[in-house]
């Protein structure tokens, strides 16, 4: 009896002392499998977002919850499934490996590489879904984000930690203005994340191959899921992207992110609720719709220094059709932004390229996001394109104009000429100020149109030169536009009309 009380003594003993702890899963059973998306029951204590796995190794996560039942989203081959299939929770929510090794890199909605460059190491997980910062952990908008576009910079600022819209139909450059800023954020100390999300693969590729042409990549990180992806990994592409965000933000750091385009992801969202058999509404898309995108652009913000001082500024892309802003998406996307920057289909093939209407566009941080330069020289500019566009639909009308009109309309067709820009060609601030100030001060107004962009060019030329590059370099480093530096500016641009055109 002894001996047995010893031996059960000794077995207690290794039990408590034994490291290895029992582990605790709860075990579901695949009941129906359709289009990418699980349906299972026995995981009654399963949660929103949480990561579950199959027998078979697949693993998926929670979207969708009822009484009995739970919608699983699967990442992987879904084909290798079937009804019976052993379906076990991980308590875990769905989680991204970040680090700033990530910088230079295109990675998938999970994280992993997708180019052929080294293995990226990784510093921590952060969860694709978060709750915005309070209101309390921010701080205002008012630190400019140069794009290098003379029209956004002038008349639609943007501020680091904005949501600002880019709207309008396919093929009006939506992608090439959020491309050009990436571009010109090169030595600004900013990263930039470009979010493609249900793309073709050789967009992809040209939006890439334009990133490495002008040194761009060294600053950018590319989220790709594209067309060919599955619509699991277009759902999770844009949160993230926001992961990867959040984590440089709670460094401390600025970040902007492209979202290209949430048009393409709303039909995910609404492919993947369908085959859910949630109830559809207006335009078969489910009622949750505006926060599947709501939820995702407010945690663009700007942070205030008791929590870091870092910001995230989301540059959300959406496509319409025919020109209509009142679509379901964009009106839903329009309410959330700060703004938006509307391309017009008949101003992109009249050759005004970047093709931005003036009057649908709208920047609600305005004048705060702007530096003291740019302000001195861009105050009268949208109110003068304002009214050319307005005397320019009148006047057609009419066969005898006032001396007045014409002068306004003038100015007006010489302004809407210099704000043309190349695409892959942002300007420095300074460049933008000198060109600007030129126009708004009535220097282009005796220059025939077709020669606007050339006079363009030559001012280029001349303050890059022994005499204009004292103008820029002190607009860059001040930030405005003193008297003395619009004084050799001025003698800089008469001389240049005079003698050149």
């Amino acid at each position: 009896m002894k001996l047995l009380d010893n031996y059960i003594k000794q077995i207690e003993k290794e039990i408590d002392s034994s490291s290895s702890q029992g582990e605790t899963r709860e075990t579901g059973k695949l009941l129906e499998l359709k289009d990418g998306v699980a349906i299972v029951e026995g995981l009654y204590n399963g949660f929103f977002g949480e990561i579950v796995e199959f027998d078979n190794g697949v693993e998926g996560f929670i979207i969708d919850l009822s009484e009995d039942t739970a919608g699983v989203v699967i990442f992987g081959d879904y084909l290798s499934l079937k009804a019976g299939s052993t379906v076990k929770g991980t308590g875990k929510i769905l989680a991204i490996d970040v680090g700033e090794d990530l910088i230079g890199k295109v990675v998938n909605p999970l994280s992993k590489s997708l180019d052929s460059k080294e293995t990226i190491k990784y510093d921590k997980l952060y969860p694709i879904e978060r709750i915005a910062a309070g209101v309390v952990k921010r701080q205002p908008v008012n630190t400019p984000l140069q794009t290098g576009i003379k029209a956004i910079d002038t008349i639609i600022p943007i501020g680091r930690g904005q949501r600002e819209l880019i709207i309008g139909d396919r093929v009006t450059g939506k992608s090439t203005i959020a491309i050009d800023t990436i571009i010109n954020q090169k030595g600004k100390n900013l990263i930039c994340i470009y979010c493609a999300v249900g793309q073709k693969n050789s967009k992809v590729a040209s939006v890439i191959e334009t990133l490495n042409a002008n040194n761009a990549m060294d600053h950018t990180i590319v989220v790709s899921a594209s067309a060919s992806d599955p619509v699991s990994l277009q759902y999770i592409a844009p949160y993230s992207a926001t992961a990867i965000g959040e984590y440089f933000m709670d460094k401390g750091k600025d970040v902007l992110i492209v979202y290209d385009d949430l048009t393409k992801h709303a039909w995910a969202y609404r492919q993947l609720s369908l085959v859910l058999r949630r109830p559809a509404g207006r335009e078969a898309y489910p009622g949750d719709v505006f926060y599947l995108h709501s939820r995702l652009l407010e945690r663009a913000c700007r942070l205030n220094k008791e929590n870091g001082g870092g910001s995230i500024t989301a540059l959300p892309i959406v496509e319409t059709q025919e020109g209509d802003i009142s679509g379901y998406i964009p009106t839903n996307v329009i309410s959330i932004t700060d703004g938006q920057i509307f391309l017009e289909t008949d101003l992109f093939n009249s050759g005004v390229r970047p093709a931005i209407n003036v009057g649908l566009s709208v920047s609600r941080v305005g004048g705060s996001a702007q530096t003291k330069a740019i302000k001195q020289v861009s105050g009268r500019l949208k109110l003068d394109l304002a009214q050319y566009r307005e005397l320019a639909a009148f006047s057609q009308f009419e066969s005898e104009l006032e001396e007045e009109t014409k002068k306004q309309l003038n100015r007006g067709a010489k302004i809407t000429q210099i704000l043309i820009q190349d695409r892959n060609k942002p300007l420095s601030l300074a460049e933008e100020v000198c060109i600007i100030w030129a126009a708004t001060q009535g220097y282009l107004d005796d220059i025939p149109t077709e020669k606007i962009r050339e006079f363009e060019e030559k001012l280029l030329d001349e303050i890059t030169t022994s005499t204009g590059k004292a103008i820029v370099s002190k607009i860059n480093s001040s930030k405005e536009l003193d008297s003395d530096t619009e004084a050799k500016l001025k003698k800089l641009v008469s001389n240049l009309t005079k003698t050149k055109l």
